[in-house]
């Protein structure tokens, strides 16, 4: 398989960090963590410049070869994370730009794309647990509306979201797989009830949504009645495949910074840390062919990543965490000071064996799908 990049790429990589080193020094400074409305308004911002420079469309119109080089090039040159516009860009824009019908996205896509909309994921549920196929939340047909009750958990951004990506159950009486369809739900309509949830790092990313009687119409159904389960592994191949690419390019630089810090403050001269420090770059290294691996798969089947996204969702998640601890080792008793760097993200880092699925779900995809192993 070849991972080399043509011309052409090379040609938009170029041109790409030429751009970068101009306007980065002309942005505004970040708002706090913990300020929701501005974080909001700043990574719309950051998108609107994104759309008027004309790099909007990487997320969903462009090669999965371009996307990689995009994400690659923003996160090596400190730009702003995508932040509060992640469902929108990673997950449900381009679930709809690949499932959806032409009005869906007509209406749904340009406004992510030009920085207007936000979007929040409304998959998980309190009683599921990694079994996500088992959500209860209901929803009935009457006249052209759907009327939705239930509630969700982990729900990221739903504070601030025009929108949300949401599975219900739309015949219980069907097997648990082939009951679920996929809606766009306007997070303003009434019945919607947003309750904020802080995490072990303090922030509050993620929210409980209620839903009581939400009527959602029937046109916003992306795929057809009761096939949500196959939309929905549509947009969790691009949550496991692409989704993490400026993540593992970030860890790498960490893993520099790090290694700096060891020979900074005398924790370099244990062999054990430098063997540590020596396995992780390769580890990271090695997801980084892994990730162009699966760009070049995605390449070859229309731009939807493959099974391969679970590979590496359940190895990246590990090494994230091994790279905090080692990080953690490093800075000594300092390790345990909130205010220093790295050790919010190792608290952060804990959650990646669960979130985009669980590593036991990653496994059993791995098993049943790649290795062909029985279920059970």
């Amino acid at each position: 398989m070849d991972l080399a990049y043509s011309p052409e790429e090379e040609e938009f990589r170029a041109g790409l960090r030429e751009w970068l080193a101009k306007v980065l020094p002309t942005l505004p400074p970040k708002p706090s963590p913990d300020d929701w409305p501005a974080r909001r308004a700043y990574d719309l911002g950051w998108q609107r410049t994104l759309y008027d420079a004309g790099y909007a469309h990487v997320h969903w119109d462009a090669s999965p070869t371009v996307r990689l080089i995009f994400l690659e090039e923003t996160e090596k040159a400190g730009a702003p994370y995508v932040g509060a516009n992640f469902v929108g860009l990673l997950h449900a824009g381009p679930t709809i730009a690949a499932e959806g019908t032409a009005e869906q996205r007509a209406r749904w896509l340009p406004p992510v794309l030009r920085g207007e909309e936000v979007w929040c994921q409304g998959f998980s549920e309190p009683d599921a647990g990694s079994d996500l196929a088992a959500l209860r939340t209901r929803a009935y047909r009457d006249g052209d509306d759907y009327v939705i009750t239930g509630s969700k958990i982990w729900t990221s951004h739903a504070e601030v979201a025009d929108w949300c990506e949401l599975l219900v159950r739309t015949d219980p009486g069907a097997p648990k797989h082939r009951g679920i369809s996929w809606l766009a739900m306007p997070m303003d309509a009434p019945g919607v009830t947003v309750r904020p949830l802080r995490t072990l790092a303090g922030s509050t990313e993620f929210a409980e949504v209620f839903l009581d009687e939400v009527r959602v119409p029937v046109a916003n159904r992306v795929g057809e009645e009761n096939d949500g389960w196959r939309v929905t592994m549509v947009t969790l191949s691009f949550e496991r495949g692409t989704a993490f690419v400026g993540e593992v390019v970030a860890c790498r630089r960490v893993l520099g910074e790090v290694a700096q810090e060891a020979r900074a403050n005398g924790r370099w001269d244990d062999p054990g840390v430098r063997r540590r420090l020596g396995r992780l770059n390769a580890e990271f290294r090695t997801l980084w062919r892994l990730t162009q691996w699966n760009v070049s798969e995605a390449e070859s089947s229309g731009g939807v990543p493959g099974v391969g996204g679970s590979v590496f969702k359940l190895r990246y998640s590990r090494a994230r965490q091994e790279l905090y601890d080692a990080a953690v080792e490093v800075l000594g008793p300092e390790g345990v000071d909130l205010g220093r760097a790295w050790v919010l993200d190792r608290l952060s880092s804990l959650s990646y064996t669960i979130a985009a699925g669980t590593s036991e779900i990653q496994r059993n995809i791995v098993g049943e799908r790649i290795l062909g192993l029985p279920k059970g």
